[in-house]
């Protein structure tokens, strides 16, 4: 009997095994065929004039620079705004918040808001940002929309890596004399460096893809502007994914938009692999 039940058991998770082995074959195949695809059919089209210069009607030129710039401004300044606050937020809550209950409500609705389509963002930006606080279609609006946008995002992975470090961490920092400001500072946060850096990297692959938000916040303008610029009322500009919507929808210039996407990519790994590096950097500093 007990032979059988043994036979059973390694039957059963050589199947299990194997499911799991196919289903992870499955969508690396998936993963790596799109990529693939995408690359095949967009990097031939990348040119040196389609990056260096405008678009233009009047010449029937295709050109992204502005919307690589716009890109980076939108991720820059929705990263200086949202990091400190998504982690701020997370530290009060998990660190000094003493009301559990009302800890539990607020990540509930961050949970929740995580969720939220982006277009009712986009909205809802339109609503506050562009009319109410008269900021116009502009850069700044589509990076305030997208910053209420991602802080959930970096206020849950950020808990829940502050929640990892052990708990003997802190008392044994507060046991040596430091205050608890001092400890959350020198302790904890670069002992959850690694969750604030996954939050961060989410973020990002969120700002780039974005396009419904930023089409009633930031606008479509293509004119080439400084960073400076990108942060005053009324400058519009429009980023890569919505150029590359314009492409494929609007003009049916799918090679151009096959370009831009691998672009995307390419600029999206480029971010994540120096987020990963910082985070290394600074663990190696901490030890």
């Amino acid at each position: 009997m007990e032979e059988k039940i043994s036979l059973k058991r390694k039957i059963y998770c050589f199947m299990f095994n194997m499911l799991m082995y196919i289903s992870a074959g499955l969508i690396c195949m998936l993963l790596a065929g799109s990529i693939g695809y995408i690359l095949y059919r967009g990097v031939p089209y990348i040119t040196w004039e389609l990056l260096s210069t405008k678009p233009s009607l009047i010449r029937e030129t295709a050109g992204i620079l502005p919307n690589i710039l716009n890109t980076i401004y939108i991720v820059l300044i929705t990263l200086i705004i949202v990091l400190p606050l998504g982690v701020g937020a997370a530290v009060y809550l998990t660190e000094y918040a003493k009301n559990k209950r009302v800890v539990k409500i607020i990540e509930l609705a961050a949970e929740t808001l995580a969720g939220i389509p982006s277009i009712i963002y986009g909205l809802v930006g339109m609503l506050i940002f562009v009319q109410f606080c008269s900021l116009e279609t502009s850069i700044i609006a589509g990076a305030l929309t997208l910053v209420i946008m991602t802080l959930p995002t970096i206020i849950r992975t950020t808990q829940e890596s502050l929640k990892t470090v052990p708990q003997s961490y802190r008392e044994g920092s507060l046991g040596l004399g430091s205050g608890k400001w001092h400890m959350i500072r020198t302790v904890v946060i670069p002992s959850a460096i690694d969750g604030i850096i996954t939050g961060c990297i989410l973020s990002v692959g969120r700002i780039v893809g974005e396009s419904a938000a930023l089409l009633f916040t930031a606008g479509m303008a293509n004119e080439i502007i400084g960073f400076f610029e990108a942060l005053e009322p009324g400058k519009a500009g429009s980023t890569l994914t919505v150029s590359l919507y314009i492409y494929a929808k609007e003009r049916g210039e799918f090679n151009i938009a096959f370009a831009i996407a691998s672009i995307l990519l390419i600029l999206t790994f480029l971010i994540n692999f120096a987020a990963k590096s910082t985070a290394e950097k600074l663990k190696q500093k901490k030890g």
